[in-house]
């Protein structure tokens, strides 16, 4: 197998880990912007998209937001199927006719979000469709705090703290409105408030919340970039219970405090190999994946318009 991969960070580095653990001998090319770059992973470095294989089996792009519509561009010709890391796009206007272009060329495309591999939130997916009890409120949370996110480098220096280069916790953190729509649909309507509230050295968006409107309950969704102690999780507000599931730990409890569901061991980068391992595994169905362009592209449009 031979792939394409445009942006070699943090990220990328976990998709590179994945593919090698999945398929050991995998060529992986990586393009390169700068002249002479250090090679990393054993990947091998082009400068030149014109040195892609003709016969590279899909690409994966995990550069910075603001550049994956460029990168799409320049390999969209190739019609191969493209792996994106989320979110697909940071603007909605400048990117329909691109979306456009690739339903046209009937392109596979998957947006990477990797929560929708969490063996908790699989168990909730499960959980709900076979529960017929009524939903009465949902609440997410996710509060982090940016200057820990990556080891060995300064926050400040990352695209997340430059709105310029699509960073913002509204993107960084879309995980969250992704899962949300996965596991209850689309909403009828949704409001949002995205601000800079806190003290961190960067310009963009480091608070947003969401209020989602569906037929017989409301959701919300908290996510920041200043939270010193980490916590992520999801509540469901039932007409004769409370589940609380606890993403950090894989952990689900009723309000009883009886846990329905445990992922012994949990270790976030297994959702990663997950995920690759789906993607790989449908890469010849006739289906589209979930979270194609089209509906990573509707559910950008929650997290950017108010």
């Amino acid at each position: 197998m031979k792939v394409l991969i445009i942006g070699l960070g943090s990220i990328a580095k976990k998709h590179i880990s994945s593919l090698m653990e999945l398929i050991p001998d995998v060529k992986i090319y990586a393009f390169r912007a700068v002249k002479n770059s250090a090679n990393v992973l054993n990947v091998i470095n082009i400068y030149d998209f014109n040195d892609t294989p003709n016969d590279v089996d899909f690409i994966i792009i995990s550069n910075p937001t603001s550049l994956h519509s460029n990168a799409i561009e320049q390999v969209i010709n190739f019609n191969a199927p493209i792996f994106i890391e989320k979110p697909i796009f940071d603007k909605i206007e400048t990117n329909s006719s691109l979306v456009n272009l690739i339903q046209e060329k009937n392109l596979k495309t998957y947006i990477a979000c990797n929560l929708r591999f969490h063996p908790a939130i699989v168990f909730l997916k499960n959980y709900l469709q076979n529960s017929s009890k009524r939903i009465n409120e949902v609440n997410v949370y996710c509060g982090s705090y940016l200057p820990e996110w990556r080891e060995a480098t300064n926050y400040i220096d990352s695209y997340s703290a430059k709105s310029s280069l699509g960073g913002g916790v509204h993107l960084d953190l879309i995980h969250e409105l992704d899962y949300c729509i996965w596991l209850f649909g689309f909403p009828i309507k949704h409001s949002s408030v995205k601000r800079k509230v806190s003290q961190l050295q960067i310009d963009s968006i480091d608070y947003c919340s969401y209020n989602l409107f569906y037929a017989n309950f409301n959701l919300s969704i908290v996510l920041n970039y200043f939270r010193v102690k980490p916590k992520r999780q999801i509540e469901i507000v039932f007409e004769d219970d409370v589940i609380t599931c606890d993403l950090l730990n894989a952990i689900i409890k009723n309000s009883h405090g009886q846990v329905i569901f445990e992922e012994k061991g949990f270790n976030m980068n297994d959702t990663y190999l997950k995920q690759m391992e789906y993607f790989i595994d449908h890469l010849n169905d006739d289906k589209p994946f979930m979270n194609n362009s089209n509906e990573a592209f509707d559910i950008l449009k929650i997290a950017l318009y108010e």
